[in-house]
């Protein structure tokens, strides 16, 4: 029996369901919360960058972040997303693995997946569906699963 996930994710959170058949409905298997996702860059860093004098005269400037907040925020969860989905491929919980996120955090997630988890990637959707009831999913996924007709 083939059973395919389908992570739906934005950078707050994530829902992953599974369809065990083609042409099955597609059934919540989990739900992961990331409240960090959620914050502006102004509440991640909330303290002003630092200061240093230049080497030669008085003079003082600003310290840059190699990393924005955001993205650094982000970037982590991506890296757990897809440690989780390497981890249940060493497990054989699933055959298959179909991607949906926001085209930015869709490519970040592909980066960060292993050879082997990316193998199984059948498709993947740059849509942000994550806050898409869960019985109005199945007209935004026909492109890239077989599910029954409503």
């Amino acid at each position: 029996m083939s059973r395919t996930w389908i992570l739906i994710a934005d950078r707050s959170g994530a829902r992953l369901f599974e369809q065990t058949r083609e042409h099955m409905p597609i059934i919540l298997h989990t739900t992961f919360e990331h409240p960090a996702g959620r914050l502006r860059e102004g509440e991640i860093y909330a303290d002003r960058p630092g200061r240093v004098h230049d080497r030669m005269g008085d003079q003082r400037h600003g310290v840059g972040r190699e990393e924005a907040g955001v993205a650094h925020v982000t970037a982590g969860f991506t890296r757990e997303m897809a440690d989780f989905l390497r981890t249940s491929r060493l497990n054989h919980h699933y055959d298959q693995l179909v991607l949906v996120a926001g085209p930015k955090l869709l490519g970040g997630l592909r980066q960060a997946l292993d050879r082997d988890t990316a193998a199984l990637v059948s498709a993947s959707l740059p849509k942000d569906l994550q806050e898409v009831p869960e019985h109005d999913l199945p007209e935004h996924l026909k492109e890239v699963l077989e599910l029954p007709l409503a």
